[in-house]
């Protein structure tokens, strides 16, 4: 074999060689992706109207007729509950401040913490008495110390409605027996539930009371869920002929936080086993997954013109992103500027850019403004300079 022909040979067997390696080595082709469990439908209940809440992220999991008007029964002590709540945060009362005990409060009927007219009862008592036992008496008597007059408390009820965005809601009394102009929807109390539990956690123990004792009477707890169901930690029942039998409930499992309200079912056992379809249909088929921390950094930009030369943005808020169970795995978080360029000062929490959730089809399923997570001073005359002369080729 010549020179040459070696030379072709051993060039054409390398490169066959090189062909096989390649080959061998390349990435597999796409599979198509795993198929999903459909997501099952809401339990088939009794209760005239519901909805599922997820608490970290305020996304309603299931609902029927969420947003229909209904009477609310003993659920209006709820609201109740936050303004005398609002009133200890405010250092207008303490747990320990006595409330005198009216002929009005005493008088008051339906269900009862059994309290006597001219005595002095400590705040954290009557909220023991309204919460746990459903007390009337007690309700009228946080009422009148808060508000003055139970029509002065009515007006304050209302103005929080609004403040805390209960659209379809209007309060004409403090403790829920019927009256005409007094109702709400499933949405709106889903929406108070949140802000109790968020806005008050220093209270909240009072909800999973399961037994009081006021003069010697002992009263358990209407929600009996506390005793079937050991994730189930509040709230509130009511009921009435109108407003038939409510319920709401908290449950938290495995860090996972979801609130139910179910209205106008027809009798106790249902708002019972509604509420518990509802809660174990939201941790059977959701989870939550934290897709962003506050403060922690995201990306590290260059900021022109600053001392620093880069800062950190991040999420302000810790983000939750509630998907079917079995889809969190699936979530991509990708990170963008909203400017081409970013010149200091910037003051802390400037928004600078966003940070997007997708799922596993590229479906976009949350978004988060990014921020400065600190003041981005400018820097001396000769760096404002250099990178104005910088900026300007750009």
């Amino acid at each position: 074999m010549s020179r040459s022909s070696a030379a072709s040979w051993l060039t054409a067997t390398a490169f066959a060689l090189l062909s096989v390696s390649i080959r061998a080595t390349a990435a597999p082709a796409p599979q198509p992706a795993a198929p999903t469990m459909p997501l099952p439908p809401p339990p088939a209940m009794d209760a005239g109207a519901y909805v599922l809440l997820d608490y970290q992220t305020g996304q309603v999991l299931a609902q029927k007729d969420a947003d229909e008007r209904l009477p609310m029964a003993s659920l209006t002590k709820l609201m109740t509950a936050y303004i005398v709540f609002s009133a200890l945060k405010a250092g207008q009362l303490t747990l320990d401040t006595p409330v005198p005990i009216s002929d009005a409060a005493w008088r008051t009927g339906g269900s009862r913490m059994f309290i006597n007219p001219g005595t002095q009862i400590p705040v954290l008592d009557l909220l023991k008495g309204m919460i746990v036992e459903s007390g009337n008496d007690a309700t009228v008597a946080l009422a009148q110390k808060v508000g003055g007059t139970r029509a002065g408390f009515v007006q304050m009820m209302n103005e929080y409605a609004q403040r805390l965005g209960l659209k379809s809601t209007h309060y004409q009394d403090v403790d829920g027996l019927p009256m005409p102009e007094h109702y709400t929807t499933a949405r709106d109390l889903a929406t108070l539930t949140w802000h109790l539990i968020h806005d008050f956690p220093q209270y909240y123990f009072i909800f999973k009371i399961k037994k009081f004792t006021w003069d010697h009477i002992a009263q358990r707890n209407r929600v009996t869920l506390l005793w079937t169901d050991p994730s189930v930690d509040g709230l509130k029942t009511g009921h009435t002929k109108a407003a038939g039998y409510c319920l709401i409930a908290s449950a938290e499992r495995k860090g996972m936080r979801v609130i139910s309200v179910v209205l106008h079912a027809p009798s106790w056992d249902a708002r019972l086993s509604d509420s518990e379809a509802l809660l174990n249909y939201g941790f059977n088929n959701f989870e939550t997954e934290k897709v962003a921390t506050a403060g922690a950094p995201v990306l590290k930009p260059r900021i022109y013109e600053s001392a620093a030369g880069y800062a950190a943005v991040g999420a302000s808020r810790t983000l939750y992103i509630t998907v079917p169970r079995g889809r969190a795995a699936s979530l991509n978080t990708s990170a963008a500027l909203t400017r081409k360029e970013l010149v200091a000062p910037l003051a802390a929490g400037s928004v600078v850019g966003q940070l997007t959730i997708t799922d596993g089809g590229g479906q976009v399923v949350g978004r988060e403004p990014l921020v400065t997570l600190e003041a981005v001073p400018a820097g001396g005359l000769i760096t404002r300079a250099m990178d104005g002369v910088r900026l300007w080729f750009k």
